[in-house]
């Protein structure tokens, strides 16, 4: 697969405070990826780099084989961004709107933007001011669609979108992006949506990236265990993440195998009666990072 983003070493600073420090991941084209993270692990600040709204401290990153920031008006109109917030010019109505914005994309394609207006029985002659939150941000959607760019970037799209608002949005980017064989790079702090529409994820913790991997794959490995014991076993012993102990009840993740785990606490005369559990992929990511 041709690689559509690369970024490499990206190191970023705010004053002194490190966002990450040689950062590296590549996205290949038609996949749908997902930056996950907590506040302030650098989420959109990946997004701005990208596009070149800032330069990073050391590193670069690529898109479609340019180095942001640097990139021909040609290749400008590959890539669709979509950023926190929704379409301006509210006294125009969705048939004007789309009009408007379709005398910048050579390769327009009115197709679904209307299809999507459809689907929300919104008229050709309905004001974006009459429209709901919800109703404004699938106008967004619409209109980044219609660019029929290669790659889609799309930064916490989901913001203020009630849970249908944002069903509908989710399934018909996924089916959009599939049938197209489009690039998405998205993100979103609500990441029970993400599980429905990506099929990689990459984990940003404070300073580095913690995993990129299909999230089919994270879910079969990464899991849960939990066990009953009054002693807390040695965790330097034992290849888990957060551990947590409260009275008798233990909890860790783990992407090692039951058998491995349960002869970890064997050697420590621990009773190993562990519960494996699997998990969803918020789960998996609090397990991962922390609750806090």
């Amino acid at each position: 697969m041709d690689t559509v983003i690369e970024c490499r070493n990206l190191t970023h600073y705010y004053g002194n405070r490190c966002i990450y420090e040689n950062l590296n991941f590549s996205i290949p084209q038609g996949r749908i990826v997902g930056l996950l993270g907590k506040n302030g692990t650098g989420k959109t600040t990946t997004i701005n780099i990208l596009n070149g709204y800032l330069q990073p401290r050391s590193g670069e990153c690529l898109m479609l084989g340019y180095r942001a920031g640097m990139l021909p008006p040609t290749v400008k109109q590959k890539i669709a961004l979509l950023m926190e917030g929704h379409v301006q010019y509210s006294f125009m109505n969705i048939g004007q709107i789309e009009k408007f914005y379709s005398a910048f994309y050579p390769k327009w394609d009115k197709a679904p933007f209307y299809e999507l207006m459809s689907k929300l029985k919104i008229a050709p002659s309905q004001r974006i001011s009459k429209m709901s939150c919800g109703q404004r941000s699938q106008v967004a959607l619409g209109i980044v669609l219609a660019q029929n760019s290669d790659l889609l970037i799309l930064d916490d799209f989901s913001m203020g979108l009630d849970p249908g608002y944002r069903r509908l949005f989710v399934d018909y980017l996924s089916e959009y992006a599939r049938s197209q064989n489009k690039t998405v790079f998205v993100t979103s702090h609500i990441i029970q949506d993400m599980e429905r529409l990506i099929d990689d994820c990459l984990i940003l913790d404070y300073g580095k990236l913690l995993l990129q991997q299909s999230v089919q794959q994270f879910l079969s490995e990464f899991k849960r265990y939990r066990l009953v014991s009054s002693q807390e076993p040695d965790w330097r012993d034992m290849p888990v993440v957060h551990p947590e102990k409260i009275r008798d009840k233990i909890e860790f993740y783990s992407t090692s195998d039951k058998k491995t785990l349960s002869a970890c606490l064997s050697r420590q005369n621990i009773n190993n009666q562990l519960v494996e559990e699997s998990l969803t992929l918020e789960e998996a990511f609090i397990g991962l990072t922390g609750k806090y």
